[in-house]
Order: structure tokens, then sequence, then C-alpha cells
């Protein structure tokens, strides 16, 4: 279904007003102020709106959704995309991962994370948290594409003193960075990678300096069995307790995987207020023989989210995909058909990511950032609509978006994305002469 042409695409942002879409609700009109918030949203909203909008979308056949949120991701691996499957994770990661990326360039990045926003964009998600190295060049392509992220460069010392001194100035020089920038859409975390790559002196240092700059921390936590045995046999404790005692453990963090974790670490990690990241796909792609324990995190209070890893163990971005993968495993791993049902499933993806990033309500409410998407209501996926939020998480994909708002600015009108045929181009070429210079090499 496509009503807008390409030279009707809004060049610039403005105050917009959507009409007539559909929501649980049911019908309301959507208000957009030029300084991309939402001004109203309601039944007949639009009235007041009318006259003084810049741009008007008809909103008719479509379902208005708030932005997914993608709480982890390593973006720039979407160059990756097919390059390395079906393998053991240690071997995956030390004999086609950790060589390749030892080859990435700032320009490898750039275009990377320029196609995995490009992705993003078209299957619904507006907001992401990055962990990955050249973030300069990353900031760069998110402040080209136009979606909000939250940024970290990876922290890996190895335990090493030089190492750690190295990482410590590339972490400074980052963040610097980007508040240099003073795009509001992009905000800068420290990325302690996990216990096994980052010192405890490390850990301590990134706990600090995160808590003087008011900056989030973005790290993996006990994602595999291994992790957890080789934490208890280097240091006597599992990974939740040495993130706890270095500082790594607040209400700015957010944890990604958590499939290892015990129930008294659920309470710990509630406690503490951090969210916790669920990778649904990644972890069964990589074999990680353990489920996100969904009701134990519920049960403590945790606030959860949404990620899809990186595109070299998943392999795409469709958040769409990844909650309905992410509802079917909890059911399937507690054997319990009631678990994590369709509605609960779509806020984890919305309003969890938005809240575990600090982004506003992630909800299409007055006051809120206008970060929401339309979806197709005549699409395949959506006959019949019975319900809403049950067609969004087990029926559809990414494909049924057709329209994607990022801070009142439309990113994607009628699937129609400007730029796109570059960005793919540039991408191609820049996955074709790393994987040229990885075997070269």
């Amino acid at each position: 279904m496509t009503r807008y042409q390409p030279e009707h695409f809004p060049e610039h942002a403005g105050s917009l007003l959507i009409e007539g879409v559909r929501t649980e609700q049911g019908q309301i009109d959507i208000a957009i102020s030029a300084e991309g918030t939402i001004e109203a949203a309601g039944p007949g909203a639009g009235s007041d709106f009318r006259s003084g909008a810049e741009y008007r979308i008809d909103g008719t056949g479509c379902i208005a959704l708030p932005g997914l949120v993608n709480c982890h991701t390593h973006a720039a691996m979407s160059l990756l995309r097919g390059y390395a499957d079906d393998m053991p994770l240690q071997a995956w990661l030390g004999e086609k991962i950790w060589p390749l990326e030892a080859r990435l360039t700032g320009s490898d990045v750039y275009w990377g994370t320029r196609l995995a926003c490009l992705e993003m964009i078209r299957t619904g998600t507006t907001a992401f948290q990055d962990m990955y190295f050249f973030m300069e060049e990353a900031a760069r392509a998110a402040g080209d594409a136009g979606v909000r992220a939250v940024l970290a460069y990876g922290f890996i010392d190895l335990f090493n003193d030089e190492k750690r001194e190295q990482e410590i100035r590339a972490t400074r020089r980052f963040v610097s960075h980007v508040r240099d920038l003073k795009n509001p859409l992009i905000t800068a975390a420290v990325g302690p990678h996990a216990v096994y790559t980052v010192s405890p002196e490390g850990l301590r240092w990134l706990a600090e300096y995160s808590g003087e700059e008011e900056i989030g921390i973005h790290v993996h936590l006990s994602e595999t069995e291994q992790e957890v045995a080789d934490a208890v046999k280097a240091w006597g404790k599992r990974p939740p307790e040495i993130l706890d005692k270095s500082g790594i453990l607040t209400p700015r963090t957010v944890a990604a995987h958590c499939c290892w974790l015990d129930r008294g670490e659920c309470t710990l990690l509630a406690g503490r207020g951090v969210s916790v990241a669920y990778n649904p796909a990644s972890n069964m792609k990589l074999a990680v023989n353990r489920a996100m324990p969904y009701p134990w995190l519920r049960e403590a209070g945790v606030n959860i989210s949404l990620g899809s890893d990186g595109c070299s163990s998943n392999n795409n971005l469709d958040l769409f995909e990844e909650m309905k993968i992410g509802a079917l495993l909890q059911k399937f791993a507690w054997n319990s058909p009631t678990l994590l049902p369709a509605g609960e499933m779509l806020a984890i993806a919305t309003s969890g990511g938005a809240r575990a990033l600090g982004l506003g309500t992630g909800t299409i409410t007055p006051g809120a950032p206008a970060d929401l998407i339309l979806v197709d209501r005549h699409a395949v996926c959506n006959t019949p609509l019975h319900s809403i939020s049950s067609n969004m998480v087990y029926s559809c994909s990414g494909a049924a978006v057709l329209t994607t708002i990022c801070n009142g600015r439309v990113l994607m009108l009628d699937r129609y994305i400007p730029g796109e045929e570059e960005v793919l181009a540039g991408a191609s070429a820049a996955a074709a002469d790393l994987v040229r210079r990885a075997g070269s090499a």
C-alpha cells in the first residue's frame, strides 16, 4: 500500500499531524510539535491542530505503535551477516569473528552502522544501544540516519595495565566526542565488555567514571555457563557479584543476556535498579543452553528490555521477529503457555527499552518523545485483526511497518527511505573489502 510518492517526503522536521490511526484504545489522531514531542493523542485530537500542521499523514488503514527499542546490539557487525554461522561459540569467535574484527577500520564501522540503522528504520526500531569499536564513526552514522542511539566504546583491557590505560583514554575521548556533537538523539555510555575481558581495576574505574559523568553502563552478563564457571574458578565469585563489588550494577546499567542468573542474582539486579536486555535469537543460535530466567526477573521487579545482538549472531535486527522468538522461547523453556503474553512482550520492546535507556515513557501519550511507527492494518499478517498486540508479536514481521518517525522526524514514509541505495552500496563495498583484507592477512 503506497499513497505517497518520494517527492512528497517531508525533507525537514516540522509539526506533524497523523489522522485516523488505530491503536489498542481505538481510532485516534496524533499531533506532533516541530520540536519532536507528542502534543496530543486521542479521538478527534486533530481538529485543534489541522490548520497549523506543516505536514499531515493519513493514518487510515494504519496501526500506531511506539517505536521499538533495541537495547543490545553491535550494529556494525551487520557487515558480518552470514559470514560465520553454525559454529561453536569459542570457535566462532576465535576463528572467524575476532580475526575479521582485527581488520576493521572506522570506515567499515560507519557503513556497517549505517546499514544497521537502515534495517532498524525499515523494521520499526527508533532507538538502539550499541557497544563496539571506532564509535565516533558509529555516532556519525546514527546521526546521519536520524535515529536515537546510546553508544559505548567496548572496553576490553584483558587484565593488562598498559592496555587498561589505553582503554581509559579511548573511553574518555569518546564520551567527550559525543558531548561535543550536541546531538540530543545521541548519548554516550561506558561499555565494560564482560567480567572475563575487563579487570577489576577497569570495572571500578568505569563505575566511578560513569557516575561522575552521569552516563549509562552497557555490559554483557552471565551469557554462558562457561562464563559463570570460569569466574567462580578464578575469583570464587559469580559474575553478578563481581560486577556488584566493582560498582557496575546501578540504575543506569543495562546488562545483556543474563541467561545463567540464579534466583538470588535476579533479586540483586532488582535491588540495584539494573535493566536486563533479553536477546533470545542470539542466545538460541549460539546455544547457550538456558533461557533468560524471565519469571524470576519479573517476580523480582527487574525492568526487562529487548535486544537483537549483532548480525553475526542473529542474523537480522528485526525486533518484530525478536518479540515472537522471545515470547515462544520463554513458554517453551518454562513449559508454560501463559508465560510472557503478547501485550507484555510488546511492552518490553517499547516502554521497557525506553525505560532502560532513559528515553522517556515509550508510549504514545502527550509530552512523550514523538518516536512512533505506523504498521499496515491491511497486511496479510494483520488479517483478521482480533488483537493488535497478538498480531504484532505472533503474526507480523518488520515488513509490515509502513512509516517510522523519530523525534518527530519522518525517517520512512510508506516504505520509502531517502538515500537507501547509497547506504546499501556503501555497506556492500565495505563488507567485501573487509573480507578481502582479512583473507590476505
